[in-house]
């Protein structure tokens, strides 16, 4: 049903969908449907939970595959799985995090980008020896921030114009830089 949803969402987008079209496309009845989830916010929001745990399990292999030697060889790492999920993920383009739906989808006390920056925030902390106390403010804030330069630069390009990625990694190292120290 995930499958079913998230592809209608890419050929349609999120207010074409209807329960209805779900179920024939994933070829179940709508009864069925409805018996996991209520309405289609909760298909959508099961599939951007879904995105989520693919994006940090996709970090974490980035961070345990390569070379991190200091934070600021994780900022190109997270990035670029970011990046790849919008090209490749279907429905990702459309629904990022949830926020097209709601910006509490992934949880009812706290905006989408915050839940994103406490796990990101959580990963780093875990792998570079940091505290969260010292993470958890520029984090959020440099979340936030890519946030809105990654949507300019699909917005410019729907494969994402890499000058502007290039140019948020720029500007959320030297953010962070200020806050977390530079490498060394």
């Amino acid at each position: 049903m995930l499958e079913a949803c998230a592809s209608l969402i890419e050929e349609l987008g999120y207010d074409g969908v209807t329960t209805t079209l779900i179920a024939e496309r994933a070829g179940v009845a709508v009864g069925s449907l409805y018996q996991f989830f209520p309405d289609k916010r909760a298909v959508v929001q099961a599939l951007t939970l879904r995105n989520l745990e693919r994006f940090m399990a996709n970090v974490v292999q980035r961070f345990d595959s390569a070379e991190l030697e200091h934070w600021w060889d994780a900022v190109d790492s997270m990035f670029d799985v970011y990046v790849e999920m919008h090209r490749t993920v279907p429905a990702f383009s459309r629904l990022h995090f949830g926020d097209v739906v709601d910006t509490r989808l992934l949880d009812d006390g706290k905006d989408n980008n915050t839940v994103i920056a406490e796990g990101l925030a959580s990963l780093i902390a875990e792998r570079f020896g940091r505290s969260m106390s010292e993470l958890q403010l520029p984090v959020a804030v440099a979340i936030e921030a890519a946030d809105g330069v990654l949507k300019f630069a699909f917005r410019r390009n729907e494969r994402g114009d890499q000058i502007v990625v290039d140019e948020a990694k720029a500007l959320i190292k030297g953010y962070l830089s200020t806050r977390l120290g530079e490498p060394e």
